[in-house]
This record gives structure tokens, C-alpha cells and sequence, in this order.
């Protein structure tokens, strides 16, 4: 194992350095982006009501911070397993994903009359955290291993 990492360092390296670039998203949310959900879902929610918002900079606070954490995931993906093809379909897939979740998100909200929010934490966390990186990863590695 430690063979694998010492032929990869430039692979390890990097891919360390795009976690890094994932956690200081994290790390500076509130600075980055307009989100009065952030506080909200760290409390008590299920008995609180819905913050006040502002859709328009909601859509894109909510826009900027997925593409930046799709950049960056879509990134680690080429960089493990340096297949166009593969960084190409991921893109469609995060595009894709993208389309849907934010369009559940802001149906949620302005349609429902008294929001599910667990189904609205669930989507906006889809949105806001890297999480299909933790999803396709696995999944194209065990594609690619049985290949």
C-alpha cells in the first residue's frame, strides 16, 4: 500500500489539495454565501419556522456554492482516474443532479403550505456538501475494478 502511494504522490497530493479546497468551502460558508437555512438546520427546525429569505440570492448563493463544490469534485474524479470520458459524464451527472435538486428545493418552499423539513434539509444538503463525490467515487471505482 504504501509502494501505491509513494508511485502517486502527485496524485495523492492533488487530490489532498482539492479536500482542502472542499473544507475551506465549508469552513467559510457563512462569508461566502447567502444561506438563512445554515443556522436554522443547526437548531431545533422541526418545531422552529422557516427563516425569512430572499429567493433571488438564495438561487444563486445556492448556485454558486454547487458549482464550486462540483468544480472541485469533478476535478478529484479526473485526477484519480484521468478518464475524459468519465469527468464528462460525472459533469452531465452533477448538471443533471443540479437541475432536479434545486428545482425540488424551491418547490418545496414555495409550494408547500407547511414544508417537510427533512426533506428540504436532505435536498439543500444534496445542494450545499460535497456528497456525490462520496457517492461516485466508490461507485466508479468498483465500475473501473470490474471492468
Amino acid at each position: 500500500m504504501l509502494q501505491i502511494l509513494l508511485r502517486n504522490k502527485k496524485k495523492v497530493v492533488s487530490v489532498v489539495l482539492l479536500v482542502l479546497l472542499l473544507a475551506l468551502i465549508r469552513l467559510f460558508e457563512k462569508q461566502l454565501f447567502y444561506d438563512p437555512f445554515l443556522d436554522f438546520f443547526k437548531g431545533e427546525f422541526q418545531i422552529a419556522q422557516l427563516p425569512e429569505y430572499k429567493s433571488v440570492p438564495l438561487f444563486f448563493g445556492l448556485v454558486f456554492r454547487y458549482f464550486l463544490n462540483s468544480v472541485i469534485s469533478i476535478a478529484v474524479i479526473y485526477v484519480v482516474f484521468k478518464d475524459l470520458l468519465l469527468t464528462k459524464f460525472t459533469s452531465a451527472l452533477y448538471l443533471i443532479f443540479f437541475l432536479v435538486l434545486i428545482g425540488l428545493f424551491f418547490g418545496i418552499l414555495k409550494f408547500s403550505g407547511q414544508p417537510d423539513y427533512m426533506l428540504l434539509f436532505y435536498v439543500r444538503r444534496f445542494l450545499i456538501q460535497p456528497l456525490f463525490l462520496v457517492l461516485f467515487l466508490p461507485a466508479f471505482y468498483y465500475q473501473k475494478k470490474n471492468k
